[in-house]
């Protein structure tokens, strides 16, 4: 009986062209990402690619969509109280971007037809509805943690300074005296600026919830 020989390298898939999208991504930003440098990444000829995706745009909303994938959407499911099944979502969500804050800006173009983003979109949205909030709140508040949140993962604002005492003369800045060692506590001010606007974020729509007419 014969028998076939196996490819001494995976066959294409799906899967394995958006891996190395995300990869080159993560590395090198979007303007990275071509037909080119993927077909090289992969060991295949360009045109091969066009059989699984039709665009490099296809690509990137793969791309994206794997990133919302990992984002745990649980605590919906879970009869949690809705501000902290949003407080828990919130944290989940950022530190899916957190490690690839180079997809940011194709999430940020909204979900889609994208399947994973299509699904976190309904979660938040059926667990702000079931909560007790009209669907026009529940609408503004899914809008209004996604900007939170992308917004977030976009940049540090502690890494926007320098490691540098000369850069921030008191002469010119008088307030920034201390800046120049945010850069080494990039992490530690980042989160905590995120932990202080969800906190007040939250807040806010409780007094908001508080103040719903009964239904």
């Amino acid at each position: 009986m014969w028998r076939m020989a196996r490819p001494r390298k995976p066959l294409l898939s799906r899967d394995r062209i958006v891996e190395a999208a995300g990869a080159l991504v993560d590395a090198e930003g979007l303007e990275a990402v071509s037909t080119r440098r993927l077909a090289a990444a992969l060991g295949v000829s360009g045109p091969s690619l066009y059989n699984h995706f039709r665009t490099k745009d296809e690509i990137l909303d793969a791309v994206a969509d794997a990133v919302s994938a990992r984002v745990d959407l649980s605590m919906f499911d879970g009869g949690q109280d809705w501000r902290a099944a949003l407080h828990a979502w919130a944290h989940s969500y950022r530190d899916a971007l957190a490690d690839h804050p180079n997809i940011v800006p194709v999430l940020a173009r909204g979900p889609g037809r994208r399947p994973a983003g299509l699904r976190l979109a309904d979660a938040v949205f059926g667990a702000m509805t079931e909560a007790g909030w009209p669907a026009g709140h529940a609408t503004r508040i899914g809008a209004l943690m996604r900007y939170f949140i992308l917004g977030s993962a976009v940049a540090s604002f502690a890494g926007g300074f320098v490691d540098d005492r000369t850069a921030y003369d008191p002469a010119d800045y008088p307030h920034l005296g201390q800046a120049h060692l945010l850069a080494e506590r990039g992490r530690e001010v980042d989160e905590g600026a995120f932990e202080t606007g969800l906190a007040a974020l939250l807040d806010g729509l409780a007094l908001q919830y508080e103040a719903l007419p009964a239904s």
